[in-house]
């Protein structure tokens, strides 16, 4: 009997730290369903991500309705689904925390929080009634998981909160034989992170600027695909994967 195929679904898999998971997987032979904003760059980590099998669905995580019909195209393409990347995510302008717009609150709750739910319970219907039964879920936290940056309310806030998801996942799915976890990143060098490494560098605790040094993404995608290959019946519940000499391990 032919081995069967592993699926996996990655959400903001166009670029940056979801392009590199994407075409982590890919490499360790799944088939990749794409999920994002922009056709286009979903396409170009389909190409990359040659000869793996995959499957382009732009997705806008924020409506309710596109998450179903992503996850209907994914069962209808593949039968099943293995594993879940909650990836896509979003920040707010750098304000104080008292003039940020109840709109730009919103919206980051709504990606950053909302959308992974979404995911996540659309991922749980067709883990659990799949034959073999089960399959992981692993969120995106970041290092604003643990501890915020400056004028990063909203952010640091869906992160803490997704650690809250990812445990009651963990729990509430062990039922099913559905693993959750969560992988903590530090400065993954994407183009969301350029302003770290640009000119007088990003606020501190302390009210300074700093350059901050960066890792390439690929370190995270390698990290991912390791979480991804356990047995069901193991589990990394927390991973932290950070540039080494980043300044979150000290005092701001």
């Amino acid at each position: 009997m032919a081995a069967l195929q592993k699926v996996a679904l990655v959400t903001g898999a166009g670029t940056g730290v979801g392009k590199a998971v994407a075409l982590a997987l890919a490499k360790e032979g799944y088939a990749v369903a794409l999920a994002g904003r922009r056709r286009e760059k979903l396409e170009e980590t389909a190409r990359e991500a040659a000869p793996a099998k995959t499957l382009v669905v732009p997705t806008d995580v924020r409506k309710p309705e596109e998450i179903k019909a992503l996850f209907a195209k994914v069962k209808e393409t593949f039968g099943r689904l293995d594993v879940l990347f909650n990836n896509a995510g979003i920040g707010a302008p750098a304000v104080p925390l008292e003039d940020l717009e109840f709109e730009k609150w919103q919206a980051v709750v709504e990606t950053n929080l909302t959308a992974p739910f979404l995911c996540t319970q659309e991922a749980i219907k067709i883990m659990k009634n799949q034959t073999p039964r089960g399959g992981r879920i692993i969120n995106n936290g970041s290092i604003s998981a643990h501890a915020p940056r400056p004028y990063s309310v909203a952010y640091t806030a869906t992160k803490h909160a997704i650690t809250g998801l990812t445990k009651s996942t963990s729990l509430d799915c062990r039922q099913y034989d559905i693993a959750c976890g969560q992988i903590d990143i530090g400065n993954a060098a994407t183009p969301l992170t350029e302003r770290m490494a640009e000119g007088e560098g990003v606020p501190q605790a302390n009210g300074t600027y700093m350059i901050e040094p960066r890792m390439d993404a690929e370190h995270v995608g390698r990290a991912v695909a390791y979480m991804a290959s356990l047995p069901l019946d193991a589990n990394v519940l927390f991973m932290t994967v950070m540039a080494t000499k980043m300044p979150f391990v000290g005092r701001g």
